[in-house]
């Protein structure tokens, strides 16, 4: 089809000097392959000319000749790569013709990595437990046999003998993609109480990526359940987290209220340092974490507006918060 050439010869003309159409299937330019003559501008040696259906490139300086097609992909790759598809979808490529097929890349999919397990309002046990603290058990799930579901996914026991149930909470990156998960033991005794399976090992340890928005402050807290309580929260599920590396322009840290704890306070202490924002609760509060203090009647959200600090006041406030 004549008319795709001459569209796409229009539309390189602004890359060849002295450009101009002498019949209806003939151009001529000065050659842009080897600069034409160099004494005499005004020399236009080559030219694109119609040759069995298609155009020819030819320089009758430099000798060159070559279909259209080549000639563009040298002058212009990205037109070229559009000329190729035009071509190709008309039906003008292959044997005989002086335009090769296009290039196709397709990309292995990737399907998203779910969670294969019941709803924690499903199963009598945990459900009473998070209603109980005040959750909604309808944003976790529940793994009767918790090493057995997470070999499933990551070879991680080597003896599933006693294993045992847990509530499963699901971490999942901006696009929805499960990256990992925590099991929050249900019996007192059994221990350690939050067991973490990373399944990208190159993810951070936060829950509650999927559901944040990063032009509003973001609050940090030390626990899943607690971040469900807060608004535009994640969850620290590990401790070797770099923040600043997510690039978020503001963020607040919230720590549990434990003024006695030693670790706890040189945490506050060095987000302080780094310039952070921090919470630090109010002598009357006694409750330990955010939870907890939902559950004595606070008000989640006034209380964590009402005590953030940075700098020198942050560093002030720290000392009378600290009690050892």
């Amino acid at each position: 089809m004549l008319h795709i050439d001459s569209k796409y010869i229009g539309l390189v003309s602004a890359r060849l000097e002295k450009f101009k159409r002498t019949k209806d299937t003939l151009y001529n330019f000065r050659c842009p392959l080897c600069g034409d003559s160099k004494k005499n501008k005004n020399k236009t040696r080559g030219y694109l000319f119609q040759k069995k259906g298609d155009f020819i490139f030819k320089c009758h300086n430099c000798g060159a000749s070559k279909g259209f097609s080549t000639f563009l992909k040298e002058i212009d790759p990205t037109l070229h790569s559009q000329y190729t598809m035009e071509r190709y979808k008309s039906g003008l490529t292959g044997k005989g013709r002086f335009t090769e097929e296009p290039t196709f890349t397709f990309k292995k999919p990737v399907f998203k990595k779910k969670v294969d397990l019941p709803l924690a309002s499903e199963d009598p046990q945990s459900k009473i437990y998070l209603r109980k603290r005040g959750l909604d058990p309808d944003k976790f799930y529940f793994a009767d046999r918790f090493k057995h579901f997470c070999n499933k996914h990551k070879p991680t026991f080597e003896d599933t003998k006693f294993d045992h149930p847990r509530i499963v909470i699901p971490m999942y990156d901006k696009d929805r993609s499960l990256i990992g998960f925590q099991g929050r033991s249900l019996d007192p005794s059994q221990k350690p109480k939050y067991l973490t399976i990373m399944l990208s090992e190159e993810s951070p340890k936060l829950y509650g990526l999927d559901t944040i928005n990063e032009e509003e402050p973001i609050y940090i807290v030390e626990g899943p359940f607690d971040s469900t309580l807060v608004e535009n929260s994640v969850a620290m599920c590990g401790s070797d987290v770099d923040i600043r590396s997510l690039g978020w322009s503001n963020y607040i840290w919230v720590f549990d209220n434990e003024p006695r704890n030693r670790e706890n306070i040189n945490r506050v202490s060095r987000v302080i340092d780094n310039g952070d924002k921090v919470v630090l609760w109010p002598q009357n509060i006694v409750e330990k974490d955010i939870n907890d203090m939902f559950l004595g009647g606070q008000n989640i959200k006034t209380l964590l507006e009402s005590n953030t600090y940075s700098g020198l006041e942050a560093k002030l406030k720290l000392q009378s918060w600290k009690r050892i």
